[in-house]
């Protein structure tokens, strides 16, 4: 192909491009311009539903806020239309306020006229008193005057005349009167405390309360006295040294009997023995355990019964201390009869004999249960005073009224009594102690002389414990082994026989057994 066609081709295609561009700009031209009118048409509509709907917008808010208007307004008024009724209603209530204050104050100008008028009347009717007083005095001397010349005598001559012969017969006529009812009053008197004393007996009836030294200890078979002997009577004495009581075993089928004076210690061996039958292992060693523990376990019974004996009789407040005490009579005795049923028994005696006489029969019961705590002293030195005056102590100590402590120290005459309470309580000791069957003075004589036996011994120095067995014919003497040498104990021996010797009077004699015995003891850890 040569230059001139290809020239011609490019030529004509540029042409046709050329061509082809203005015709396709020719035709986007109209469709701009179509589209523009669309748009401008558009926009006119846009336009006008834009105002309609403005107007219609319009006239709902106009048309809203009237009626919010004419609501508020509505309120508005509500609210003036009450406040005016209640101001209405406070405008009525001054009127008639107002008229009540004015009938107030008229009737009160009215009673203030009667009462000028009432004062006026009584100042008339006093000076017209006074007038008459004046008359009636005149004449009285006038008359007086009269009487002294016809008598010869003034009228303080005649007086006193007349006093001395009044006063003369007065007097013998009190003196009459006072013995008349002196007399009665002597025999309602007795009457009434008779009719008191039996009716407080008859409505507090009690048993007889008898206490011994012996306790029986029942065993299932008598293959258990060889285990509680022991290999050459080892276990035995173990338990007698550790307890202090005296194990009596003999020919009594299926029974071991225990002799001591202090029910504590019987009580302890007795409690002791049945838990080393019953746990089977009876050695030295484990019998000290137990009896520890038996010891322990009495203390915590004695706190027990306390409380149980103060909650039965209605006691309220009293001192744990004191409340121990009370759980100790249990295991003491006055006469043979046991302390804690005599204090219980004097306590219901007392409640009933102070209702009687109107006084406080809590008072009264309080003072009757710890009239003998004395009598169980926590210390050897206590035994020294008397137990009237050692409970009054222990009372004061514990915070007890004065009342109470009175009557525990007076019961017995040792101070003086203060109180009506004191008298009550003397009365009513002397009521449970004088039942027929209720004490036994030669027990009670025999115990005492054990006691005084075993303070013999705690009166040298290094005993650590004592105890009187056999009934009063032995002394087990339990020394210090790092204050009291083996010399040293065969003396002590010695000398606590002599002094038993020269300070005591008893049948029979006594042996004095002093045992000192020393340990080593290690734990191996």
């Amino acid at each position: 192909m040569d230059t001139n066609t290809i020239l011609y081709i490019v030529g004509g295609v540029i042409l046709g491009v050329l061509l082809g561009y203005f015709i396709a700009k020719s035709l986007e031209k109209g469709k701009a311009s179509k589209i523009i009118a669309n748009a401008e048409s558009e926009s006119k509509s846009i336009l006008k539903q834009a105002k309609s709907d403005g107007e219609s917008l319009k006239k709902d808010k106009i048309l809203q806020a009237k009626e919010k208007f004419i609501e508020l307004k509505s309120e508005h008024e509500k609210v003036i239309f009450s406040r005016d009724k209640k101001m209405a209603e406070a405008e009525k209530r001054i009127r008639d306020k107002e008229s009540q204050i004015s009938n107030e104050l008229s009737k009160s100008k009215k009673s203030n006229q009667s009462l000028e008028d009432k004062i006026k009347d009584y100042d008339f009717r006093l000076e017209f008193l006074d007038k008459k007083q004046e008359e009636i005095e005149k004449a009285h001397k006038s008359q007086i005057k009269q009487l002294e010349v016809i008598s010869s005598l003034s009228a303080e001559e005649a007086k006193s005349q007349l006093v001395e012969s009044l006063k003369e017969e007065a007097k013998t006529d009190a003196m009459a009167f006072i013995q008349d009812h002196v007399e009665e009053a002597k025999l309602t008197a007795q009457q009434e405390a008779k009719k008191i004393i039996i009716n407080t007996i008859q409505r507090i009836g009690t048993e007889e309360a008898v206490d011994n030294c012996v306790s029986v200890f029942n065993i299932e078979s008598d293959d258990v006295k060889g285990r509680i002997i022991g290999r050459e009577g080892r276990n035995i004495r173990a338990i007698e040294a550790a307890t202090g009581v005296e194990i009596i075993v003999d020919d009594t089928p299926e029974a071991i009997i225990l002799s001591c004076f202090d029910s504590v210690r019987r009580e302890i061996a007795r409690l002791s023995l049945h838990k080393l039958v019953t746990d089977g292992r009876i050695h030295p060693a484990r019998i000290e355990e137990v009896v520890r523990k038996t010891e322990k376990q009495i203390e915590q019974e004695i706190i027990e019964v306390g409380k149980r004996t103060v909650i039965d009789l209605g006691i309220h407040g009293l001192h744990p201390e004191l409340i121990k005490m009370v759980g100790r009579m249990k295991y003491r005795s006055s006469y043979g009869q046991n302390l804690l049923q005599h204090s219980r028994e004097v306590a219901k005696l007392c409640g009933v004999m102070a209702a009687e006489l109107g006084l406080n029969p809590k008072l009264a019961k309080r003072a009757g249960l710890l009239h003998d705590i004395g009598k169980v002293p926590s210390s050897e030195t206590d035994v020294e005073t008397p137990h009237a005056i050692l409970g009054m102590q222990w009372a004061e100590k514990h915070g007890e009224k004065p009342e109470v402590c009175n009557a525990i120290g007076a019961h017995h005459d040792e101070i003086e009594m203060t109180t009506l309470l004191s008298p009550i309580i003397q009365v009513c000791d002397a009521i449970s102690g004088a039942r027929p069957g209720a004490r036994r003075q030669v027990l009670d004589s025999y115990i005492q002389r054990l006691k005084d036996l075993e303070d013999v011994a705690f009166g040298f120095t290094g005993v650590k414990k004592a105890y009187a067995i056999q009934a009063g014919r032995e002394l087990r003497v339990i020394v210090e082994s790092e204050k009291v040498t083996d010399d040293k104990a065969a003396s002590l021996s010695f000398e606590i026989s002599q002094k038993i010797q020269t300070d005591m009077t008893y049948p029979g004699q006594v042996k004095v057994t002093v045992i000192r015995e020393t340990r080593a003891v290690n734990i191996a850890k």
